[in-house]
């Protein structure tokens, strides 16, 4: 909460003169963050609103619309597989599927944090004139980019239905706490950066470079069986790869939708590779189960570091 009040000065220096000084701003969180939660959830219509309100507003005076949310996608992805799977002679069978299903909540991701952290600045006369959880327009951002996620689902079937690649069924209920994982943690990062974005406005663009770095970072594009763990594995090194909490979710979305951990590479005389780590349903249950954990404790400092900052949010923008 801002402050602002006048001292009388100690001596006039003129009759009927009162020196004016002002007492310096203070900032201070009075709501917890249970409260803000609360007020979240009081506000989920609200949160519906902006959603939709962003994803017309994006495709206004469009003449395909939505279908944009899938031509976008699809054309990433061919764009992609040229490079690597026909330039780069990448051996990889079904190279296309694999990288898909790597791009699909990383797409969610990358898309939500940076969305969400301009969403404070660009909403600017919002946050100046209407009284509700500011919060939520981060979290609109990141359900902005589930709807987008959607789209990119459909495509990612499309792919499989023209390939006739069918991915473990018995392992498609991964996918859940997969998502869940990338939800949290991309709502915890954007929260935190929305509000540090709005005194440090380069912070916007930094966390692009960032996320382009995080993206060769994560086994999308390779196998991190055959490209990264043979080189950390014998250090005990393997735990600080899985630091990055999007390596555990594009591991299990890779299982459950490529579905083949050892394949026969397509080159001549290729032996059988493992392409995906031979873990059981449980161990990629487990990670995925850690990442929602320890997103979630990181969304409650998100919540209090936003707390803190949002005093000044009108003055400052």
């Amino acid at each position: 909460m801002s402050i602002d009040a006048d001292k009388p000065g100690g001596t006039p220096s003129s009759p009927g003169v009162v020196e004016r000084k002002k007492v310096s701003r203070v900032v201070s969180a009075k709501t917890s963050v249970p409260q803000r939660i609360v007020a979240i959830w009081a506000s989920r219509e609200l949160l519906g609103h902006l959603v939709r309100s962003s994803i017309k507003v994006k495709y206004k005076n469009s003449a395909l619309g939505l279908i944009w949310s899938m031509v976008s996608p699809a054309m990433t992805l061919i764009i992609f597989w040229l490079v690597f799977g026909v330039v780069l002679h990448n051996a990889i069978p079904n190279f296309v599927i694999y990288l898909f299903s790597g791009l699909l909540f990383f797409n969610f991701f990358q898309t939500g944090v940076q969305m969400a952290t301009g969403t404070i600045v660009d909403n600017a006369g919002l946050v100046k004139k209407v009284s509700f959880p500011r919060e939520i327009l981060c979290l609109a951002a990141v359900g902005t980019s589930g709807v987008f996620l959607f789209f990119q689902a459909i495509v990612m079937v499309i792919f499989l239905v023209v390939l006739q690649y069918a991915p473990d069924w018995g392992l498609l209920w991964l996918l859940i706490p997969a998502f869940l994982a990338t939800a949290i943690f991309s709502s915890a990062l954007g929260i935190a950066l929305a509000a540090v974005n709005v005194y440090l406005r380069d912070t916007k663009h930094l966390i692009e470079v960032v996320l382009t770095a995080w993206f060769w970072g994560t086994p999308i594009v390779y196998s991190f069986v055959n490209t990264i763990y043979p080189h950390i594995s014998h250090h005990g090194l393997t735990w600080i790869y899985m630091l990055n909490p999007m390596s555990p979710v594009v591991l299990t979305t890779q299982r459950v939708i490529y579905a083949h951990p050892i394949v026969h590479l397509t080159s001549p005389g290729a032996p059988l590779m493992e392409l995906l780590p031979s873990w059981g349903w449980g161990t990629y249950l487990w990670m995925d189960m850690i990442v929602i954990s320890v997103s979630s404790i990181l969304l409650w400092i998100s919540l209090v570091i936003f707390g803190r900052l949002e005093g000044n949010f009108a003055e400052t923008l």
